[in-house]
């Protein structure tokens, strides 16, 4: 499992959540919404602390990571987050992962 962040979605990730040290953005599953590979679920954010971590890619010192606890949700994909231009947000994009 892979995360890759663009560029316009990492700059926003620092302007609009405000990273200190040490703290960086999980992306989990979150009851409501819909994403591309579960409906009723969406992906969700939060500031944290890297800890049990089964994916993770560090840009500008910042770690993106997903947790063991949300494997479930992400299983047998990549995820790409880019930027919606449309939304000003960021936007998660979902690569299956080949065998």
């Amino acid at each position: 499992m892979e995360i890759k962040i663009t560029e316009k979605a990492q700059k926003w990730f620092e302007e609009e959540l405000g990273l200190s040290d040490g703290n960086g953005v999980r992306f989990l599953g979150k009851i409501y919404g819909e994403s591309q590979i579960h409906e009723g679920f969406s992906v969700g954010i939060e500031v944290a602390k890297p800890g049990n971590i089964i994916a993770e890619t560090t840009v500008n010192h910042i770690p993106y990571f997903i947790d063991a606890n949300d494997e479930w949700f992400f299983a047998g994909y990549n995820l790409e987050v880019g930027f919606d231009e449309k939304h000003q947000e960021p936007e998660y994009i979902f690569h299956e992962i080949k065998e």
